[in-house]
């Protein structure tokens, strides 16, 4: 793990100085945080947030569930939110990685098989390139993008969403009053996550269908 870096500083001790990877800078001088050594810039999970890993089409889903919701008003969302592959990766506090077992279970969500998984202490995640607009931008670009291989934001961190009072975290640990808490998040998050397990189950033609046309006696096979 790499501390935070200057322009032109040496490349380590004794080390030429050479350029310094604006990526880099900007996110262990300007957000304050910790990068690996290494091409792509990857940030160091599990010092200043945790990541809960979940299938776009859920994370969005669970997002707009939460903007909804009365309690907390459209300011509710505001953390930190990235896209890669497919996947959502949504910013909590430090920590939350390890409470998402459990939680799962006081949930009554823990004897499903959900598409959910946390990312704690020890974990890495790759950099999306810094937002060329201001805060909080959504663009369709990036979106795309995101599904496509490199991370993306879908919200950059910025003013009020940067800290760690702004990740969603439990109630008794901190979190500011217009942030959603890590219960209430994990549980828009898994039952999201079980409608698009279950539609996707919905989508493939039934047992019996599959089979259709066998003249053999033997038992169906398992899909």
């Amino acid at each position: 793990m790499v501390g935070p870096s200057t322009p032109g500083e040496p490349n380590g001790p004794g080390g030429p100085v050479g350029p310094v990877d604006p990526v880099r800078h900007w996110y262990e001088n300007e957000q304050g945080w910790p990068t690996v050594p290494g091409d792509p810039v990857r940030l160091a999970v599990g010092e200043r947030f945790d990541v809960l890993d979940v299938p776009a089409e859920a994370g969005h889903a669970a997002l707009e569930r939460l903007r909804g919701d009365g309690r907390t008003g459209p300011a509710a969302a505001g953390f930190p939110v990235a896209l890669q592959r497919g996947r959502m990766l949504l910013l909590v506090a430090a920590g939350s990685a390890e409470e998402l077992p459990g939680l799962l279970d006081w949930l009554e969500w823990g004897t499903l098989a959900l598409d959910l998984a946390a990312i704690g202490a020890g974990g890495l995640i790759d950099a999306p390139p810094p937002p060329a607009a201001g805060p909080g931008a959504l663009r369709p670009p990036a979106v795309r993008a995101g599904s496509q291989g490199a991370a993306v934001w879908l919200r950059p961190p910025g003013p009020g969403r940067g800290g760690e009072a702004s990740l969603p975290a439990l109630s008794a640990t901190g979190g500011r009053g217009d942030a959603p808490d890590l219960v209430r998040l994990v549980s828009a998050v898994a039952t999201q996550c079980h409608r698009v397990r279950l539609l996707r189950a919905c989508d493939r033609p039934p047992a019996g269908m599959r089979e259709a046309g066998r003249t053999d006696a033997q038992p169906f096979a398992r899909s």
